[in-house]
């Protein structure tokens, strides 16, 4: 048994069992990652996977325990990797992000270029996905860390969840939109009586959004939703409806053609969150890049938070608000490789 093979079959379950796409991602071939497969197999004594024909059907209960560990494994391995790296002093390396398309278009790039310019030789690898998305792909062990949102607490308990940020929505329409001519700010009775295009999560029964009318006994008409906040002020340039999106996706200086309404008194503010795996080892630019997100989170702090498994860490002063927040120009300088 070796680490690749561990590797490929957590690649074939994370894959959906497309063998093509797993081979693809670990820069395999087809046969060689099958060949691997069956040879695990063998070694272990029954089967991974149901088979129909050539494909992959379903992971069997035997699978499922060894993929479990196999997990564990691979994730202490890397862990193994990142202690190792840090005490060379090595400033190169990859930091894999997952995130909404509104966090990776709006909030991050700044950080992101900070820590370009420090770090120069490393690589950052943004997968921007869905909210339902972002937490799986931490889980399975696919990126170092993984920046949600939610509106209501922290996201759920198994990752260390750090808050960045809080934030507001806002509502967006035409220039020439009834709303728009009013002084004062809209009120939920008003937006009601409006179609409304918002993000993929508000089609949920949990959304913010949603709860907001219903509390105040009005159904909203959701004519259409998007992940991307650029697609959502796209259709409501086309007149389709009335933008209800976080407030970072709004750009005056090139929004020009829209107008912002505030509506900070109508929803819950939202919280940022920067989510680690519990008992991962970061790498020192990966401290770094949190540090300049996310300023307020100390170091030190974050470090003993990863350290304790994220024990004593429900309360985190001074999170600031996305309007308040300063991202510094650039991290720490890195210490000078050794040779």
């Amino acid at each position: 048994m070796t680490l690749t093979q561990l590797r490929y079959l957590v690649a074939i379950a994370d894959a959906g069992l497309n063998i093509t796409l797993a081979a693809e991602r670990v820069h395999a071939t087809q046969p060689g990652l099958s060949k691997l497969l069956r040879q695990l197999e063998d070694e272990l004594g029954f089967q991974l996977f149901h088979r129909k024909g050539r494909s992959l059907h379903a992971i069997t209960h035997a699978g499922t325990h060894v993929l479990e560990r196999a997990r564990i494994i691979l994730a202490e391995a890397a862990n193994i990797r990142s202690i190792a790296a840090n005490l060379r002093n090595e400033s190169r390396g990859t930091l894999r992000i997952a995130t909404t398309h509104t966090q990776a278009r709006f909030a991050l790039p700044s950080a992101v270029a900070a820590l370009s310019r420090s770090y120069p030789q490393v690589s950052v690898h943004l997968q921007p996905v869905s909210d339902s998305d972002v937490m799986s792909l931490l889980d399975g062990g696919q990126v170092d860390l993984a920046i949600v949102s939610t509106a209501a607490g922290a996201p759920p308990p198994n990752g260390i969840a750090l808050p960045a940020y809080r934030w507001n929505r806002t509502v967006v329409v035409p220039k020439n939109h009834p709303l728009a001519k009013h002084k004062q700010a809209p009120t939920l009775e008003q937006l009601a009586a409006h179609p409304l295009i918002s993000y993929d999560s508000s089609l949920k029964p949990e959304s913010s959004l949603v709860r907001a009318f219903q509390s105040a006994g009005l159904d909203p008409q959701i004519v259409m939703t998007a992940s991307d906040a650029d697609l959502i002020k796209t259709y409501v340039r086309e007149g389709l409806g009335i933008g209800v999106l976080a407030e970072m996706a709004f750009q005056p200086g090139q929004d020009t053609d829209l107008r912002e309404l505030g509506a900070d008194h109508l929803f819950a503010a939202c919280t940022t969150w920067i989510v680690l795996r519990r008992e991962s080892v970061l790498r020192e630019y990966a401290l770094d890049f949190i540090s300049v997100f996310a300023p307020h989170l100390e170091r030190r702090a974050v470090s003993r938070a990863l350290t304790s498994g994220g024990t004593g860490t429900s309360q985190w002063p001074g999170v600031p608000h996305w309007r308040e927040r300063k991202v510094p120009l650039k991290v720490v300088e890195p210490v000078v490789e050794a040779q």
